[in-house]
Order: structure tokens, then C-alpha cells, then sequence
């Protein structure tokens, strides 16, 4: 899977000149978070969060007087609160490669580029809806939680065991576990077409430990 299957393309971008007032307005119309900067050319030239337009505006401890606030505001401008130094992500970049960026930088979304032109932005929103799909989270099943050591085939056995009592992986989820006694994994499984108490049944033999089962 990669960002340009999961963007939004065309994203709303805003002018380094566009006030704060009217930037936090078509936010909250818009329903997003942030905003890529654009200068007259279409060149990007920042990114602005809505904690960025957020921490300019007046605190409730202010000394301006209510009708001061509104004229504050329509003086400053985006570009005096934007990040200028973007991290950007191609169209072809692998998810993974998107979301660790995002982790490790602790930012909650990156511009997409097509060479020097912006083509799209892919948001900690995306990463969600792509972690539900991928778990199966809006389709009826069970869901079981498990551990097994990592040892080659296991996994094999595991998908074998659910298809061997009919069962239909419909959602599927990996993560290496700290252990001493040494490498194991947890797995999620979404099964469909199969009662709960048989797949608990077949998986038992093949897995460590199964942590969590439930119809949802």
C-alpha cells in the first residue's frame, strides 16, 4: 500500500498572507487539521496545524479588551506561525515509510509531492481509517488475539487452522512483543463464517498463548 492510495488529494492550501481568523475559520469548515502553505506560484513554502493558529490567538488571561481581540487577529498572518521547514513524502512512498516518518518526527501529516508540485496531503486520519480496514474493524466476526513464538511456518499453520474449520480471515495484524525468553509476536486475526468456540479449538494447538477472543 502506498501514500497516493490513501491521501487527500487536492488538498485546501492557504497563502502565507491569509490572516489567522479567516486560516482557523476554513479549518473548521473544512473539518482538518492543518493546512500546506502555497505562495502565488503554487510553491510550497510551509505547513500550519491548527495548534500553530490556536497558540497566536489571545489567551483567556489577555489585558486586551474584547473589541481589541478581533482587530489582533486580523493582523497577523500565517506566515508568522507556519513551520517552514516541511518534511514531504513522494506519492510512491510506501505507508509504513509515511507512518514511521510521522512517529519519529511527531508530526500529524505530511504534504504529498509530485516532483515540486503538491499533489496531495496524508494525515494520522488516513493512517486510522487504514489500520481499521486492515484489522477488519467495520466488518462483523471474530476477533482473536495471540501469541506465538517466531518460528518459521507458524504462521502457516495458524492460516491453515482457520481455513481448515471454514473460517475467512477477513482482517490481519502483526507486532513483535518484548520477551526474555525471546522473539515473540502478537497476532490479530477477523474471522468470519466460523462460531467462536471452534476457531478458539483449532488455533490452541498452533499458538502460544491466545490472549483475547470476542464477537464483534
Amino acid at each position: 500500500m502506498f501514500v497516493r492510495e490513501c491521501m487527500t488529494p487536492s488538498p485546501i492550501a492557504v497563502r502565507p498572507d491569509t490572516t489567522v481568523h479567516r486560516a482557523l475559520r476554513l479549518m473548521y469548515e473544512s473539518k482538518v487539521g492543518r493546512f500546506p502553505v502555497v505562495d502565488d506560484h503554487g510553491n510550497l513554502v510551509g505547513i500550519v496545524s491548527r495548534e500553530d493558529l490556536l497558540s497566536s490567538s489571545p489567551s483567556p488571561a489577555t489585558t486586551l479588551a474584547v473589541w481589541e481581540i478581533p482587530e489582533l487577529l486580523a493582523k497577523i498572518k500565517v506566515e508568522t506561525v507556519m513551520s517552514r521547514q516541511v518534511i514531504t513524502v513522494s506519492e510512491d512512498t510506501p505507508l509504513e515509510e509515511a507512518a514511521r516518518i510521522m512517529a519519529d518526527q511527531k508530526i500529524g501529516g505530511l504534504p504529498v509531492m509530485r516532483e515540486k508540485t503538491l499533489i496531495g496531503i496524508i494525515t494520522d486520519t488516513d493512517l486510522f481509517k487504514v489500520l481499521m480496514e486492515l484489522l477488519g474493524g467495520r466488518r462483523v466476526g471474530v476477533r482473536v488475539t495471540v501469541s506465538i513464538p517466531w518460528v518459521k511456518g507458524t504462521l502457516a499453520k495458524i492460516t491453515s487452522a482457520v481455513f481448515g474449520v471454514g473460517g475467512d480471515i477477513l482482517g490481519f495484524g502483526i507486532r513483535e512483543v518484548p520477551n526474555v525468553s525471546g522473539p515473540t509476536w502478537e497476532i490479530i486475526l477477523k474471522v468470519q463464517d466460523v462460531p467462536k468456540d471452534r476457531l478458539v479449538e483449532a488455533l490452541r494447538p498452533v499458538v502460544k498463548d491466545i490472549q483475547d477472543v470476542r464477537d464483534m
